[in-house]
């Protein structure tokens, strides 16, 4: 896929809203072989999805293998939404609470009391800090069940119409 068809699926409006959502689900290959999927929290900052991590966690080891990932952005309704995106993950450990974690848990609904317990929870809990795992977009599929339909689904549209025609 060419660099501009990603801008132009990740510019429309609907993929921009599935952008400021705040989890996805990220696929990569695990040190074993086999493929892992994950809910993770991420933000958008207009070029790449950032993730962050602690700095042990097992996904870190799989990605320094093989940093092929893809991602799953989606609704709860019917019919859902759905961003797909693919790309090569990038890590970068950092000291501290990187400020993409916090935006991308802004959202979380919890008492102005509660944010404060749960950021001190954070800062103490990933004191060493953290690994910011970044995916610049390579590939991108927004599928709305309106404008646009999974491959196959046009597939199966477009031979039922050969067939009935």
């Amino acid at each position: 896929m060419e660099p501009s068809d990603v801008t132009a699926v990740l510019e429309r409006p609907i993929s921009q809203q599935m952008l400021a959502r705040d989890v996805a689900r990220l696929a990569y290959v695990a040190k074993d072989g086999t493929p892992r999927n994950v809910p993770i929290a991420f933000s958008w900052n207009g070029a790449e999805i950032v993730m962050c991590t602690a700095k042990n966690a097992a996904k870190l080891h799989a990605l320094r293998a093989n940093p092929a990932v893809a991602l799953t952005i989606d609704t709860e309704v019917h019919p859902p939404t759905i961003l797909l995106v693919r790309g090569s993950a990038d890590l970068d450990y950092v000291d501290g609470i990187p400020d993409e974690y916090m935006e991308a848990t802004s959202t979380y609904e919890m008492t102005p009391e509660q944010r404060v317990e749960w950021e001190a929870g954070v800062r103490s809990l990933y004191h060493d800090g953290m690994v910011r795992i970044v995916v610049a977009p390579t590939w991108a599929k927004l599928i709305d069940f309106d404008t646009t339909l999974p491959s196959a689904v046009e597939e199966l549209i477009r031979q039922q119409a050969e067939r009935q025609g």
